[in-house]
């Protein structure tokens, strides 16, 4: 889920959502961060940040945003074989 890149010697735009990889899996993710953003009622630091992304932005860049991030998020998960937190773990205090 990566932006398509027009680079001249002057310009260089970032445009829409290039369509590399499966067409399938970025509308399952872009839908996944839809759903999350727009549906979803338990709070998340990963809907926070894209709320936040969305007033600044608008709602379709920020639901692309959060689906590459979902795409990083859920590759780590698989990766360490861990489940999705919602919220981020206490930091312990330094003793």
């Amino acid at each position: 889920m990566t932006p398509r890149v027009y680079q001249s010697g002057e310009l260089d735009r970032s445009g829409n959502i290039s369509k590399c990889g499966d067409k399938l899996m970025r509308h399952a993710l872009f839908e996944a961060a839809n759903s999350h953003l727009r549906i979803s009622r338990k709070w998340s630091t990963l809907r926070a940040w894209g709320v936040k992304l969305a007033k600044r932005t608008g709602m379709e860049k920020a639901c692309v945003a959060v689906a590459r991030k979902l795409a990083v998020i859920m590759h780590r998960m698989w990766i360490e074989e861990t489940d999705f937190r919602f919220g981020r773990e206490p930091v312990a205090a330094a003793a």
